[in-house]
C-alpha cells in the first residue's frame, strides 16, 4: 500500500465507524419510523363490508395488437404493458401475504407464464394455492357477446380453463364479462351455470336499467338465462353501480391524480383522515343500492398494475385506517369471497330472465352500430373451425370484445385477420395431408408422404377458385372432397367457378348427378379481380364463365368425393336465363318444393312469399336504404355515429334505377333472381362518401302481416328471445333513439309471426332469416318492417376510444376503395334464391347405402350384431304393436313403472283445458353380439 492511498483509507475508516455509532443510537435510544400495516381484516357479520377487488382488465388486442400490448411496444398510442402489470403484481403479492390479486386474459397470462423460470413458476403457484392470486372467468380473452357464436365462447373459453387445469389444477368459479357492451342469455346460462360458475359480474347496461335497478336495489339478481332449462339455468349475476373501475378518487397508478393517502404527519399534506371520510361516504352511498351488508369495490381497470406497489401501498394504507375507524369494515377480496358472503345472508334476490341488449351509457349513445362494424373479419371468423394449436389460438383472440366486434383500430383488425390467415394455412395443410392419407393409405402406418395435394378455395366470396379454374382435357378430372363436421347427414348445394361448359359430375360410384352451369355476373368480375390482386398480389390467369352446382351428400363426421371431367355430348344442365326490364310488365315464379316466390317486375319491391308447409302466403316488399351517419361535433350532445355508437342522421331510401334489369336464372338445382338496385348495389359497396356523408346501407323487407310489434331472435346461434319494438321488460322505456334502440344482434335468425287474439300467442312463423348482424324493426303507415344493416363506411370517430373513423378500404396500386359486402342470400337466410324440392322421380333412393358401406373391416362380433339389427323391426304405428304379445308386455311393464313410482295420477280434466296428445315409440335393446335383450315401449 503506498503513502499516497493512507488518508484515502482513513477517511473511509471513519465513514464506517460513524455508520456504526450512529446504528447503535437509533437501536439503543431511538425509534424506527417504518410502518407496518394491519392488511389481515376478515369479515366482520355486524358491518357493512367492502371487498376491494385488485384487478386489472387487458384487452387482448384495441388499439394496440395483442402482442404490443404484451411487451409495451408502440407507446405513442397507448402506454400498457402486460409483462409489466405481471412481473410486479408477483412481488407485491410477496410482500403482504394478506394481499390479493385477480387475472382474466388467459392469452397474455400463457404468454408470461412460458417466459418465466421454474424458480418464478413455483412462487406463482404457491400464490395461487394460497388464494392470493385467483383466476376469474379463465378464458383465453373476454369474449364478446352479441355477434360471437355459443360453440366459439366455448371452445375460446375450454383452452383456458384446460391451461389452468394442467398447470394450476384450478378451475375458475366466477365469470367476469365486465367490458363487453351488452350480454346475453346464453352467456348467462351456457358459459355461466352450464360451465359451473357460481356468479357472473359484469359492468355495462342500459344507463337506463342501471338507473332502475339503483332504485330498486336489483343490480344483482338471480339470472335465469333459459327458459327451457328453467331453475337449473340460473346464475347469480351482478351488474357494477358505475362500470368495471374504482369509485371516483381512488386510483392509484403512477400517473393517476387522485390524492394518496399521506400518513407522514411530520410532511406536509397529512390527510388520513379526509381520505378515510371520502372511503366512508363512497362506501355508503353504494350501500344503499345493494342489498346485503357486502359491497365490492373494483380497485382497477384497463391495463392497470403496471408497478403494482403504487395500489397495493394505498390499499394497505386505505385498509388498515378504515379499519381503525370503525365505521365500516374494508378487505382485501375477491369475488369468489364476496360471492359465497352474498350467499351466505340468504338474502332474497330479484329473478331476471331474457338479456341486456341493447345496449346504452346515454340517451344518444346506443351501442349497436359495431352489430355490423366490420362485417368481414365477422365473416372470416364465422368460417373458422379450431382445427390445430395456431388457428384455436387465433380465433380465441378474436373472439375479444374489441375484436369480433369490429370495434378496433385498422392496424389491430389487420393483425387478428394475419393471425387467423396463418392458422387457417396451417390447418389447410394438415386437412389435406389428412385426406390425401385417407384416400391412398386405408392404413396409418402406410401414410408417410402422401402424393394427392388437395387446395382449399378460401377466395369464393370473390368468385375466386384457383384449384377448380382448370383446363379440363380427357383423362385429366377435377376430384372434390366435401367434409362434413357435423353429426348428422348432410345435404347441401355446392358452387365453384368453372372454365369449361362441358363438364359432368360423378359421384364416388360413377354414376353422373345433377348438376347445374350458372353463368358467371359480368359484375363480379371487376370485383374478382380487384381484390384477388389485393390479396394474392396478382390478378387472376383466367376469367372462369360459370359457376357449376350440385347437390352433395356427406355422412355426418365424414367426406364424399365427387369427380368433375369433360363430357362429349350431355354433362351439366345450363341455367335458363331470362332477363327483364324494370318498366316491362311482367310475372314469373322460381321454386319447385314448399317455398315458392313470384316477383312481379312492374312492382319493382314486391314478392309473394308462398310457403305450402306452413300454409303462409304473404305479400314481401325487398327493399334498400342507408342512413347517414350523425355528426355531433359541433352540436349539444357531440355524439357522433362510429364503429361501436349507430346514430343515425335520417333515412334516405335508395330507388331502383328505371333501366335496372332483372335476371332469372332456372335449372334442376337451382333458381335464383339477380337484381341490380343501383351502380353499387348489386354487391353492397363500394359505399359512396364522395358527398362527405358517412353511410350505413341497409336491406328492408316489408310485410302486411300484425305482427303486434312482436318478433324473435337467435341468442348466440342458441335460444330465441322475444323482442317487442320500443319496449323492455325491465324498465319503462324512454325512447330516445327509434332507430337505434331497436336494433339487436342476429347471429343465426329471426323470426317474424303473425300474432292472433289466441291465449297462444303468436301464429304461423312468415320470415326465417340468419347471418344479419343487426335488426331493427319498427312501423311505418302500419306495415311491419324488418331492416337488416348490411355493411357501414362512417368518416367520424364516436369518441369511444378508437380514435379513428370506420372507414375500411383495399389499395392495389394506387386504386383505393371501401370494402365491398358480395349478397349472396340463401333460401334460408331470406326469400331470394329458392332451393329445389324433391321430385316424384326421385322418390327411390338413387344412391342405396349398400353401394357404399362395406362389412369387411368389422370383426366377426360387430358382422353379426349389425346382422341381426337388419332382421329386427320396429313399429311405427300402435296397430302394428298390439300385434306383437313382445311389445304388448314392453307397455304394460312401462305402466306399472309409472304407477308404481307416481309419475302420474288421473284427475279430472279442467274446464276450458284441452288435453296434450301423446304417442308412443318402441325400441329394443340389444347385447353386445347382437342378440335381443329386451323389448322397450316409452310414452311421450
Amino acid at each position: 500500500m503506498g503513502e499516497s492511498t493512507i488518508p484515502h483509507f482513513q477517511h473511509l475508516m471513519a465513514k464506517i465507524l460513524l455508520f456504526l455509532l450512529t446504528l447503535l443510537e437509533i437501536l439503543l435510544c431511538g425509534q424506527s419510523k417504518f410502518m407496518v400495516y394491519n392488511t389481515s381484516q376478515g369479515i366482520v357479520p355486524d358491518k357493512l363490508n367492502v371487498h376491494l377487488v385488485a384487478h386489472t382488465h387487458d384487452d387482448v388486442g384495441w388499439l394496440k395488437t395483442v402482442d404490443q400490448y404484451y411487451v409495451g411496444s408502440n407507446n405513442s398510442i397507448q402506454g400498457a404493458c402486460v409483462q409489466n402489470v405481471l412481473d410486479s403484481m408477483v412481488h407485491a403479492l410477496l410482500a403482504d401475504k394478506n394481499r390479493k390479486f385477480i387475472y382474466v386474459e388467459m392469452a397474455f397470462f400463457k404468454r408470461w407464464w412460458r417466459d418465466q423460470s421454474e424458480a418464478v413458476q413455483d412462487v406463482v403457484k404457491k400464490l395461487v394455492s394460497s388464494g392470493q392470486l385467483e383466476f376469474i372467468n379463465g378464458a383465453m380473452s373476454m369474449h364478446d357477446e352479441a355477434v360471437t357464436h355459443y360453440i366459439d365462447m366455448i371452445d375460446q373459453t375450454a383452452l383456458g380453463h384446460q391451461f389452468l387445469k394442467e398447470e394450476f389444477g384450478v378451475t375458475p368459479r366466477i365469470g367476469w364479462q365486465i367490458d363487453p357492451f351488452g350480454h346475453s342469455a346464453v352467456q348467462a346460462y351456457l358459459l355461466g351455470a352450464e360451465v359451473g360458475f357460481d356468479s357472473l359480474f359484469f359492468g355495462r347496461i342500459d344507463y337506463q336499467d342501471r338507473a332502475n335497478r339503483k332504485k330498486e336495489k336489483s343490480l344483482e339478481v338471480i339470472w335465469q338465462g333459459s327458459k327451457s332449462l328453467g331453475s337449473s339455468a340460473q346464475i347469480f349475476a351482478g351488474a357494477f353501480p358505475e362500470n368495471y373501475e374504482p369509485p371516483a378518487g381512488f386510483y392509484f397508478e403512477v400517473n393517476d391524480n387522485s390524492p394518496i393517502v399521506q400518513d407522514n404527519m411530520e410532511l406536509f399534506d397529512y390527510n388520513v383522515q379526509e381520505r378515510v371520510n371520502d372511503f366512508v361516504a363512497a362506501a355508503l352511498s353504494q350501500a344503499n343500492i345493494t342489498r346485503t351488508n357486502h359491497i365490492m369495490w373494483t380497485m382497477g381497470t384497463d391495463f392497470k398494475y403496471q408497478y403494482a406497489h403504487t395500489w397495493f401501498r394505498q390499499l394497505d394504507k386505505l385498509i388498515h385506517y378504515v379499519n381503525k375507524d370503525g365505521r365500516v369494515n374494508a378487505l382485501y377480496s375477491t369475488p369468489s369471497i364476496y360471492t359465497d358472503a352474498k350467499f351466505a345472508t340468504n338474502e332474497y334476490w330479484p329473478i331476471k330472465t331474457d338479456d341486456f341488449f341493447p345496449y346504452a351509457d346515454r340517451a344518444n349513445g346506443y351501442w349497436t352500430g359495431y352489430f355490423t362494424s366490420r362485417p368481414a373479419i365477422k365473416r372470416y371468423v364465422r368460417l373458422m373451425r379450431p382445427n390445430t394449436d395456431s388457428l384455436a389460438d387465433a380465433l380465441a383472440i378474436a373472439q375479444h370484445h374489441d375484436a369480433v366486434t369490429g370495434t378496433e383500430k385498422q392496424h389491430v383488425a389487420n393483425d387478428y385477420s394475419k393471425r387467423l390467415a396463418i392458422g387457417y394455412k396451417e390447418a389447410e395443410e394438415l386437412v389435406s395431408s389428412s385426406l390425401a392419407c385417407l384416400v391412398e393409405s386405408p392404413l396409418r402406418s402406410r401414410c408417410q408422404n402422401p402424393v394427392t395435394k388437395f387446395q382449399q378455395c378460401p377466395l369464393l366470396n370473390i368468385s375466386y377458385c384457383p384449384a377448380s379454374e382448370v383446363d379440363l382435357v380427357p383423362g385429366k378430372n377435377l376430384v372434390i372432397v366435401v367434409y362434413n363436421s357435423l353429426g348428422w347427414w348432410r345435404n347441401e348445394v355446392i358452387r365453384f367457378p368453372v372454365t369449361e361448359a362441358n363438364v359432368r359430375v360423378q359421384d364416388s360410384n360413377g354414376s353422373e348427378i345433377e348438376s347445374q352451369l350458372l353463368p358467371l355476373a359480368e359484375k363480379y368480375l371487376d370485383l374478382r379481380n380487384y381484390y384477388a390482386k389485393a390479396y394474392m398480389g396478382q390478378a387472376p390467369l383466367k376469367t372462369p364463365k360459370y359457376w357449376l352446382a350440385f347437390t352433395v351428400s356427406v355422412p355426418p363426421l365424414g367426406f364424399s368425393t365427387y369427380t368433375v371431367s369433360t363430357a362429349k355430348t350431355t354433362g351439366s344442365t345450363r341455367s335458363s336465363v331470362a332477363t327483364y326490364k324494370s318498366s316491362e310488365k311482367s310475372k314469373f315464379e322460381v321454386g319447385q318444393g314448399n317455398l315458392k316466390l313470384t316477383f312481379s317486375t312492374d312492382q319493382e319491391k314486391c314478392t309473394n312469399y308462398v310457403n305450402i308447409r306452413n300454409l303462409v302466403e304473404e305479400q314481401v316488399k325487398l327493399s334498400y336504404l342507408y342512413y347517414s351517419g350523425y355528426n355531433g361535433t359541433n352540436q349539444k350532445d357531440p355524439q357522433n355515429s362510429g364503429a361501436y355508437v349507430f346514430r343515425p342522421n335520417g333515412t334516405f331510401p335508395i330507388n331502383h334505377e328505371k333501366k335496372a334489369l332483372l335476371s332469372v336464372l332456372n335449372g334442376p338445382v337451382l333458381d335464383e333472381v339477380h337484381q341490380q338496385i343501383n351502380p353499387w348495389i348489386y354487391q353492397v359497396g363500394p359505399i359512396p362518401i364522395e358527398d362527405g356523408t358517412g353511410k350505413e346501407v341497409a336491406t328492408q323487407i316489408s310485410t302486411t302481416m300484425e305482427s303486434n310489434k312482436t318478433f324473435y331472435t337467435d341468442s348466440n346461434g342458441r335460444d330465441f328471445i322475444k323482442r317487442i319494438r320500443d319496449y323492455r321488460t325491465d324498465w319503462d322505456l324512454e325512447v330516445n333513439q327509434p332507430a337505434a334502440g331497436n336494433y339487436y344482434p342476429i347471429y343465426w335468425r329471426i323470426q317474424l309471426t303473425r300474432w292472433t287474439n289466441r291465449a297462444d300467442g303468436p301464429q304461423e312463423g312468415l320470415l326465417s332469416g340468419g347471418y344479419a348482424m343487426v335488426i331493427n324493426f319498427f312501423s311505418q303507415e302500419d306495415e311491419p318492417n324488418l331492416i337488416l344493416l348490411i355493411n357501414r363506411r362512417l368518416l367520424l370517430d364516436d369518441s369511444k376510444g378508437v380514435a379513428e373513423a370506420l372507414n375500411e378500404t383495399d389499395c392495389v396500386g394506387g386504386d383505393c376503395r371501401g370494402l365491398t359486402n358480395v349478397l349472396a342470400i340463401d333460401v334460408w337466410d331470406l326469400p331470394i334464391a329458392v332451393r329445389k324440392g324433391v321430385r316424384g322421380c326421385t322418390q327411390k333412393p338413387r344412391y342405396p347405402l349398400s353401394h357404399f358401406v362395406s362389412h369387411d373391416k368389422l370383426s366377426r362380433s360387430h358382422q353379426s350384431f349389425l346382422d341381426h339389427l337388419n332382421t329386427v323391426t320396429v313399429p311405427k304405428a300402435m296397430d302394428e304393436a298390439l300385434n306383437s304379445n313382445n311389445r304388448k308386455n314392453a307397455m304394460k311393464v312401462e305402466m306399472i313403472d309409472r304407477e308404481k313410482n307416481k309419475t302420474w295420477e288421473l284427475v279430472d280434466l279442467s274446464k276450458g283445458k284441452n288435453l296434450v296428445g301423446c304417442r308412443r315409440v318402441f325400441t329394443l335393446k340389444s347385447k353386445a353380439d347382437g342378440t335381443l335383450e329386451r323389448y322397450k315401449a316409452r310414452k311421450i
